[in-house]
């Protein structure tokens, strides 16, 4: 912006037309800088070449626009007048677009729409510009028919938007798309490859692949289990709208399970997982079961709430990449859902990989066992993923269990009373990494285990 700014001195000449094509063209660029940003996303070399380029001529356009307003309103009020009013107008619809734009506009329209709809408010801009203040220019009909034509260029855009996120999309993943949507909190995307696999991500993050995620929520549901009260069970699943901890658990009869609460933010995962039928055949139809509750509602809230207590809490959150989801994994969260547990109840976190990101997890496990509980870690190979792990705990004392539930389904292809000790053994390139005299406490005032997750992924090139 300050590059544009100073490039004003050179324009001389009729500042208005300089003034309506650089407002066309930075709306033209900032609408489809998402689209060709997906576009290029994965494509060696160009992608961080193409965010460069799109953001400086993005930047040194708006920072053209404010002095040639400035100059081409002069003299028609008080030099301290013009100052005030085009800064104000400026600040307020910065602070509207940012505003509008993460809160609004994303979470409803998909990020290559809001773009484009903002490059079509630019250009409207424009339009409104020349058609108040332009009349008497030689140019006048050669504007506004620019203007008319970069309204429609963009228009048309808009109006193809989940088309050009599905064209985009097919660069990212894979395998062919069979669902995608924009939710007012993610973006959901299911692939399936020619060979049956089926895979969820999840705003571009791999939640799981059909061929092994069995092993994943196996070792996520059936060892608190084995760990859990020996009487009818009242379970509590946090995450997981995909239903496939919830099919695990419900493999219990209900003399066992007694009833089971799914809490998950996004009412357009469960729906999907309820009403797309090869989706809900994974879960074995888990989320209509009358067993089964199902409410759509921010966890970190929810558990904050009066209701009952449940004897088993299954956390099944997507990995802290974000301070949105890091929340969930704050010691301020971990009090709440004690107090949602009861006495001698058990409680499992997914708790990313121990071994990619060893320090985040054992930061999840001293998160947890720093309110108090007694914290039990473990892992299980899931080769989508590799090497994952999970943090058990209880508020009373917690010991290993050696043995599945006596009633565990004779079904499970993964886990077996023989596999179930060696869960808890952590090789040495697992185990805490030596020298750290701090343990980092992810509160929720800093957040640390968003910053350290950040770290250990990027540094192997991951997501």
């Amino acid at each position: 912006m300050g590059v544009g700014s100073y490039l004003t001195r050179w324009i001389d000449g009729d500042l208005l037309t300089w003034f309506v094509r650089v407002e066309l063209l930075v709306g033209l660029l900032g609408g489809w800088s998402a689209t060709l940003i997906f576009l290029s996303f994965g494509r060696d070399g160009s992608f961080r070449t193409l965010l460069l380029l799109i953001v400086g001529g993005v930047g040194v356009g708006v920072g053209i626009e404010i002095p040639l307003l400035v100059r081409i309103l002069e003299g028609r009020m008080a030099l301290k007048d013009l100052i005030a009013r085009v800064l104000f107008f400026d600040y307020l619809g910065a602070l509207a677009a940012s505003l509008l734009f993460p809160l609004l506009l994303v979470p409803r329209l998909g990020l290559i729409r809001s773009s484009l709809l903002l490059g079509i408010l630019n250009a409207l801009v424009g339009l409104g510009v020349i058609l108040l203040l332009g009349r008497s220019l030689r140019r006048f009909r050669r504007l506004v028919a620019e203007a008319l034509a970069c309204v429609v260029v963009l228009g048309v855009g808009f109006g193809y938007g989940e088309a050009l996120t599905r064209l985009s999309e097919e660069h990212l993943f894979p395998h062919d798309i069979i669902h995608s949507e924009s939710t007012r909190f993610q973006r959901i995307v299911v692939t399936r490859s020619r060979q049956g696999e089926t895979r969820l991500y999840l705003s571009g993050h791999l939640q799981f692949s059909s061929l092994d995620e069995y092993r994943y929520h196996e070792a996520l549901v059936h060892v608190p289990l084995a760990a859990a009260p020996k009487r009818p069970l009242s379970v509590l699943v946090l995450g997981g709208g995909d239903g496939l901890a919830v099919r695990e658990v419900l493999r219990y009869p209900e003399a066992v399970v007694r009833d089971v609460t799914l809490v998950d933010l996004d009412p357009a995962m469960t729906a999907l997982f309820t009403s797309h039928t090869e989706l809900a055949a994974m879960n074995d139809g888990a989320l209509t079961n009358p067993r089964v509750t199902v409410v759509n509602h921010d966890a970190f809230a929810w558990v904050d709430g009066t209701g009952p207590r449940f004897d088993v809490a299954i956390v099944d959150f997507p990995d802290p990449s974000s301070y949105a989801v890091g929340k969930l994994y704050t010691r301020t969260f971990y009090q709440r859902l004690r107090r949602r547990l009861a006495d001698d109840g058990v409680m499992v976190v997914q708790s990313t990989s121990p071994l990619v990101a060893r320090r985040s997890f054992w930061c999840i496990h001293d998160t947890m066992a720093d309110i108090g509980l007694t914290t039990l870690p473990y892992h299980a190979f899931v080769p989508a993923f590799g090497t994952w792990g999970y943090v058990l705990a209880s508020p009373s004392p917690l010991s290993p269990p050696t043995h599945l539930h006596v009633q565990a389904p004779r079904t499970l292809r993964f886990l077996t009373h023989a596999v179930l000790p060696g869960l808890f053994v952590f090789p040495p390139d697992m185990q805490r990494p030596d020298g750290e005299a701090e343990r980092p406490i992810n509160r929720l005032n800093d957040q640390a285990l968003v910053r350290l997750y950040d770290e250990e992924w990027r540094a192997i090139g991951g997501e």
